[in-house]
């Protein structure tokens, strides 16, 4: 306390005058209407321009929180694309089962449910991301993983109580059915396991006018993936002499290094349609086999 009045002893005269000044300055404010309008614009675009400081920072804090806000929204509208239905014979009888459909006999095929990675790999010949669902979460075998952007970024192929393993397009076993946007010409979609940044797409007749810039989708022979979703586009056109089709290396349009979050997309009736395929290929042995005998 003795230290306290030392000091205004010692600074008397200077903080009187300060004290003086903002009396002053009070009054001429408070009382003169220009001098007050001038300063109350001053006073506002100072306040203002520190608190667009502490908004940003406080944004960047809240980085995360609003990412998976976005994400959820877009998992939600994500199931709304009339891709993930398909339209019900009505000249038949329609048997009610547990498959949601609505009143214009819109039958959901394909539903996403938002995951986060967890793990990653990109250096590897085959590369495995890892993501915070599993079998609790409804997380199955051969289920597709989108990107947040749209893109196909892998498959799944192990699953336990709360993650799963994903296999990635940067694998030397991956393959998936792909099709050009413009022509519909279906192909197959791989990795070399050369380039972190390059798919390679095969079977391509050279009679599609094929272009680099192209785009590469999804395409429909295949019980995994949807089709129509985005792979990436042609960088390079390689025409292989000893065929009669291309080999197009393809920019993917998934950043596979920074991967965050994820859409896991399942196929209501990938069951029926491997059963359906099982059993024909049965069918066609058994017929091979009696017209053996």
């Amino acid at each position: 306390m003795r230290n306290v009045f030392l000091f205004i002893r010692r600074y008397f005269t200077f903080l009187s005058f300060v004290l003086l000044q903002v009396l002053a300055l009070s009054m001429l404010f408070r009382y003169n209407r220009t001098h007050r309008a001038v300063f109350l614009g001053k006073a506002n675009e100072l306040t203002g321009y520190f608190n667009s400081k502490y908004d940003n920072v406080d944004d960047y804090f809240h980085l995360k929180e609003e990412n998976l806000r976005v994400h959820r929204m877009n998992d939600s509208l994500l199931n709304l694309l009339p891709r993930n239905f398909i339209k019900v014979d009505t000249g038949s009888h329609v048997i009610t089962d547990t498959v949601q459909f609505d009143t214009t006999y819109m039958v959901r095929r394909y539903l996403a449910k938002e995951a986060k990675v967890v793990s990653n790999s990109i250096n590897s010949l085959k590369n495995y991301f890892q993501l915070n669902r599993g079998s609790k979460q409804g997380i199955k075998d051969n289920m597709a993983v989108i990107n947040s952007d749209g893109s196909v970024v892998g498959q799944i192929v192990g699953v336990s109580e709360n993650f799963s393993q994903v296999m990635s397009l940067l694998h030397i076993h991956s393959t998936v059915s792909a099709m050009m946007k413009k022509s519909r010409n279906n192909g197959r979609i791989e990795w070399d396991g050369q380039s972190s940044v390059y798919l390679t797409l095969r079977n391509i007749p050279k009679s599609d006018s094929v272009l680099v810039g192209d785009t590469v989708l999804t395409g429909i022979n295949s019980y995994n993936y949807p089709p129509g979703w985005m792979i990436g586009t042609v960088s390079e056109i390689v025409e292989d002499k000893s065929t009669n089709f291309y080999v197009l290396r393809v920019r993917p349009f998934a950043n596979f290094q920074n991967l965050q979050q994820v859409f896991v997309v399942e196929n209501l009736q990938r069951e029926e349609q491997v059963a359906l395929d099982k059993a024909t290929q049965k069918k066609v042995d058994d017929l091979n086999k009696r017209k053996a005998q």
